[in-house]
This record gives C-alpha cells, structure tokens and sequence, in this order.
C-alpha cells in the first residue's frame, strides 16, 4: 500500500467516527454519564450523630467564650447552622436518649425515668435507617439497655462508663479498652471508619460521648493545665431563690450543699474525713474509691502529682473558710474539672472532622453535635440539670452538611431533641411512622424557613421523689414566655418573660400586667397536652409506678 493509500484510509476511518450514528451513540453516553453525574451527587446522606453528655450550651464557645474555647466544636456552626433555641423534652439523661432514639415524648416512649426500663417494642430511627439500606454503628454511651437495635456494629458503655480503662459492651461480647474515655470512643469510632464502612453504602453513625458527665474526670493533659485556671463567677451563684416557687427552694443540686468535697472536688476521703467536711453522703467517699481504683499505678501517679498539692492547699484553707469561700471554691474546682473534660471533647470532634473532609466525606455528611441536656454551670448555685429553666432546658445544637446548609447560618427557632429522628428521616427519603411526634428541622437547614410554623414545645419532667428532688412538672415555652406548672405535692405555676428575665429570676404568673399572657400559654399548654397525648390520667400512671415501687407512698 503505497502512503497515498495509507493516508485515504486513514481519512476514510476518521470520517467513520463521525458518522452520524455515532455522534449519536456519543451524545447518549454524555447524558448518561451526565445523569449518573448529578445522581451521586444527590445521593443519600451520610449521617455523623455527635452527642456528649451534659455538655452546657455556656460551655461551647459558639454560644460563648467566657468560659472555654471549643475551636472544633465551633467548626461545625461555623460551617453549618447553629441553633439558639434548641430544647429538650425531658432533662434527664436516659429520657432525653429515648426520645432522640424514638421521636417521641417521654409518656408515650415510656423511659419517664433513669430507672424505669425502656420499652424495646418501641421502633427507632436506627432500625429504620438499617431496613433502609444504611449501614449503622454506634460507638460510646447510650444509658440504658445493652443491645441496641438496628446497628451493624455496636460498642457501648455500661450504665455511666467509666472515664479511665473503660469497659463496653459489644456486639461480640464485653471488653475491658485501657485509656481515656474519650480518646477511646474516638479512636473506635475513626476504626470503624477506616475499616469496617461499607464504601457502597451511605452510614449512620452513632458517635457518643461520657464527658462531661459526673464526676467530671479530665485527661491527664487537661487536668495538669485546667487545674491552673481560673473561671469567672455566674452571677446567680449566690442565688436565694426568692421571686419562685418551693422547687426551686427544695432543690437539691446547690454546690455548697449537695456537691461532695470528694466524688465531685476529688479530695481524697481520708483528707476530707480528717478535716472534718460535712458530706451530703458516705456516696461520694465511694464514688471517689470506686473511679481511683480503676487507674493504672502510672494513672495514679500522674494524678497524685496534680491532685496531691490540690489536696494540701485545700487542708490549709479549709479550716478559715467561711461558706460563701467554700461555696467559691467548690465552683472553681467543678468548672476546672468539668471544663477539662470537654477540652478533650473537643479535641476528638475535631479528629472525626478532620477525617471526613480528609476523606472525601465532608460535602454530603450531615454532622450533628448536641448534648442530651443542657446543665448548670453554678447558675443559681447549681449543678445538674432537670427544670425546665434555660440552663437545663436548653441544650447545644450545631449542624453542619455542606451540600445544603449555608456556612455560618442560625437559627432562633424553637426545635427540640423530639425532631431528631424525623429529621435525620427525611433528609435520607425515609418514611418517618406515624406515632413519631416531632417535625424535620430540613426547612430551617435548607432556608424555607416560612415552612416553619412551630411556635412553642411541651416539656414534662417526672423523677420526683428521686436524685437531686425537682419536683414533677410541665410546661410550655415559646421564644418570649415560659409557663410550668408543678405538681404531685404541690400545686404551683411560674411564668417568665424570657426576653425581659432572661436569668429567669422573677415568677410574674400573678403579676396582673401578665393576665392575658397566661391566659393565653395556659390554652396553648392544654392544646399541646391533647396535641402530643399527655393527661392527668397518665400523669396519675406515673406517679402510680413510683408507688408501686414503694418509692412513694
């Protein structure tokens, strides 16, 4: 073939690729790959669920800085929305899980209480992310039971957990993991991610902190330098109640009174006991003997180090102090080894963060970050949590998922730990059931905000007579006003203008300038007990289980 030949030939098979049969052909492939294109990116989301426990919404500085920087905590707002009106149903810790788990409210899920077991008939959002092709873990605390439904893989603590050489719970029998709790959670929690995720399948991930619950046991790398610090003082903190009802009176969870020197303060109990320190309890000299126990000799060295000289100052100044000094001492001593424990917090979300991006993940994961409850930080001279007031009625919440929510966008609106479940639903096209009572948060996190009519939420707390002795009560809360009323021994209502209270110190319910704002939360309130089915009557079932336990009379 001479190369004139060649050189045709080649001409004649170049004009064959553009035929039009195959421009055809080429235009058909493009749309393909073009659908297959915009099909990936609208793929179902992942879903990162980061929850701590107790952590105080005063305590991320997203909210605010006067007590501790949460940099990757903050990331996620920052990234994401951040929720200024975020509630729960039930301030207390297994309640407020079960809730989140089932979408309901505490009377219908029936975990009324930490100590009542939880109905396992009832259907939670996990089961169904499973069923729906969702590949499922979880990794932490969950309070109570210890075999959840619907997760692939499951490492969990038992009851609290402990802060130091954790033991878990597992799909494959129970485990003893030496370090410290939050770090292990974590490195979990990245294993699972590296290893076992299934690249096929979107997941939902469960990732569940101890800290800061009680009794607030830092990382030695937290402690040697919180223990340094010194943290401004709520201006409640000398609070005396007056302007409320008996609950707030009859509380049991003032720093002064109810907060061990021991378990809580981490004086040792031989030193407490030579001093003399009146303990509310023998529980917290327990406590303290049960937690030491667990660490390694290295463990205790290093805490001996830090704590030892804690100990001796605390020897020389006890005897001089008056109560107001103990009273000022005791918070410096909880915010030092509250706010070290989420220190560490803090430092792992950021692992997890930096993970997904790191990994491709970041654009179409929905991270969520909260707490199971808000919780005082010396607010009116408490700890804990339970009342409807702001500090344990509030909680943090923080979204992030790049593919839908605007970088740096919040929201005052009044959502709750209730919408949880439905809400992680709807963004993965999952039929929510019937009988869940909350509302997907997707109008806010997406900007249709005039979707959004909710304009308050119920609360119902019902642990009385037990730990800490808040007594029963309920309410309503909009954005401006806060109605509860207390019951079972007492028969009582508080309203607060939460705009022009914001402490929440002045109970203006008989205030007549507030007539018809009461009149009008008192309907409301009725409209929402009927609306999410709660009654007297199951107010009387209630009580009636603590009666049968021999709790009450």
């Amino acid at each position: 073939m001479t190369a004139s030949e060649n050189s045709n030939l080649k001409l004649k098979q170049s004009k064959v690729w553009f035929s039009p049969l195959l421009i055809f052909g080429l235009f058909i492939a493009s749309s393909v790959f073009h659908s297959c294109t915009k099909q990936d990116a609208s793929k179902r989301p992942n879903i990162v669920f980061i929850m701590s426990d107790d952590h105080a919404y005063q305590a991320i500085s997203a909210y605010s800085d006067k007590l501790i920087e949460t940099p990757r905590i903050d990331q996620i707002a920052d990234e994401g929305m951040l929720f200024t009106n975020a509630c729960v149903t039930n301030s207390i810790c297994a309640p407020s899980r079960a809730t989140i788990l089932t979408g309901k409210h505490t009377h219908l899920h029936g975990k009324f209480d930490n100590n009542f077991p939880f109905d396992t008939t009832n259907v939670t959002f996990p089961q169904l992310f499973h069923q729906a092709g969702y590949q499922t873990a979880m990794f932490g605390k969950l309070h109570f039971g210890n075999s959840p439904k619907g997760f692939d893989k499951f490492m969990i603590l038992p009851d609290q957990g402990d802060y130091y050489n954790p033991d878990f719970i597992t799909n494959e029998g129970d485990t003893t993991i030496m370090g410290y709790v939050t770090d292990v959670i974590t490195d979990l929690t990245l294993d699972w991610l590296k290893k076992d995720r299934d690249q096929d399948k979107p997941f939902m991930l469960m990732y569940l902190h101890k800290a800061p619950h009680r009794e607030w046991l830092p990382a030695p790398r937290h402690y040697k330098e919180f223990t340094q610090k010194t943290f401004p003082e709520p201006a409640t903190l000398f609070d005396d109640y007056q302007g409320r009802g008996s609950a707030a009176k009859e509380a049991e969870m003032n720093l002064l009174k109810h907060m061990t020197v021991s378990a809580d303060n981490k004086i040792y109990p031989e030193v407490a006991k030579e001093l003399g320190v009146e303990e509310p309890s023998q529980w917290g000299f327990h406590v303290f003997k049960s937690k030491y126990s667990r660490f390694t000799e290295e463990q205790k060295a290093e805490w001996d180090k830090v704590y030892g000289p804690i100990n001796e100052d605390f020897k020389k100044r006890y005897p001089s102090m008056t109560d107001e000094d103990f009273m000022r001492w005791k918070y410096q001593r909880y915010m030092q080894d509250y706010l070290g424990c989420i220190a560490s917090v803090d430092e792992n979300v950021g692992r997890v963060l930096d993970y997904l991006d790191q990994n491709g993940l970041g654009e179409n994961t929905i991270v969520v970050y909260t707490s199971d409850q808000g919780f005082y930080l010396g607010e009116h001279g408490w700890f804990d949590k339970r009342f409807i007031y702001d500090e344990s009625f509030k909680t943090p919440l923080l979204v992030r998922w790049p593919a839908q929510i605007n970088a740096g966008s919040k929201s005052d609106e009044m959502v709750q730990n209730l919408d949880f479940a439905q809400t992680f639903l709807d963004a993965a096209g999952i039929k929510a059931p019937d009988d869940m009572q909350g509302e997907s948060l997707m109008p806010l996190l997406t900007g249709d905000e005039a979707s959004w009519d909710r304009d308050a939420v119920y609360y119902h707390y019902y642990e009385y007579p037990g730990f800490h002795m808040v007594k029963r009560h309920y309410g309503i809360v909009t954005t401006d006003y806060k109605l509860a009323h207390f019951y079972y021994d007492v028969d009582e209502w508080e309203l607060y203008d939460r705009k022009n209270d914001p402490m929440e110190l002045n109970n203006v319910y008989n205030d007549p300038a507030y007539k018809d704002i009461v009149d009008e939360l008192t309907l409301k309130l009725s409209e929402l007990r009927v609306k999410y089915k709660d009654s007297k009557e199951l107010d009387q079932h209630y009580i009636q289980k603590y009666k049968e336990r021999g709790i009450i009379k």
